[in-house]
């Protein structure tokens, strides 16, 4: 695509593009279903749960270990992750300058829940660019790879899905950019970004892909071209 008209709209996911809470999270999941009996790395869990909400995840440990969760573990992985996020959650690099700096309409479509969202985002000093355009996978049917939610965040924002630009770090959010036919940039300079993190970001689907957020404003002024 060269030389696309500017966004009417910039969509951001939150976990591992705004907030470096990814290595956090996985952690902090890998020890809790450790405990329990699944054993799992925090490697494991960003290869295989990175961009997922957490009913989806859960729903796929229980298939893969064919027995349920304990009745309050998502209560107290909820508590762990509160704890662990209020201790050592930072905002990723730039990213405040960034959008300090950015002037197109922008929010936030984001497989967490909205309460953890609203809350990392104050925690980082971020929540002022973004509130109240908030939307969480709990606001749709199909949470990402599906493209339910970025489409929820278009039509109620009032932008066309081909004037939406959507910024994400997983594997599943591009193929959910993608199939709402938007377009979209991988980001992959987050603290769970690894060799090859770039090349599976094209090969699902961004126009893209970049590691720096003080390049976004850059790459919004000019052609979308692969590197």
């Amino acid at each position: 695509m060269n030389n696309p008209r500017p966004p009417m709209l910039v969509i951001f996911d939150c976990d591992g593009v705004l907030v470096d809470s990814e290595p956090i999270a996985s952690r902090v999941l890998a020890e809790a279903l450790t405990e329990i009996g699944f054993p799992l790395t925090p490697q494991q869990a960003i290869d295989r749960y990175t961009g997922i909400s957490l009913p989806a995840v859960l729903s796929l440990v229980e298939a893969e270990w064919a027995r349920a969760l304990p009745a309050d573990f998502v209560t107290h992985l909820g508590a762990r992750d509160r704890a662990a996020f209020r201790a050592e959650l930072q905002p990723v690099g730039g990213v405040a300058a960034m959008l300090a700096r950015l002037s197109l309409p922008r929010c936030v479509a984001s497989s967490g829940a909205l309460e953890k969202i609203r809350s990392n985002l104050e925690l980082t000093g971020l929540l002022q660019y973004f509130e109240p355009n908030l939307f969480s996978a709990e606001m749709v049917a199909r949470g990402k790879p599906a493209p339910d939610l970025f489409l929820l965040a278009a039509a109620t924002l009032a932008s066309p899905p081909e004037r939406c630009l959507v910024i994400e770090d997983s594997v599943a959010g591009i193929e959910a950019a993608c199939a709402a036919g938007m377009r979209v940039f991988g980001f992959c300079g987050a603290g769970h970004a690894r060799p090859g993190s770039a090349e599976a970001l094209r090969a699902a689907g961004a126009t893209q892909v970049f590691s720096r957020m003080q390049e976004l404003p850059r790459l919004l002024a000019g052609p979308a071209t692969r590197r």
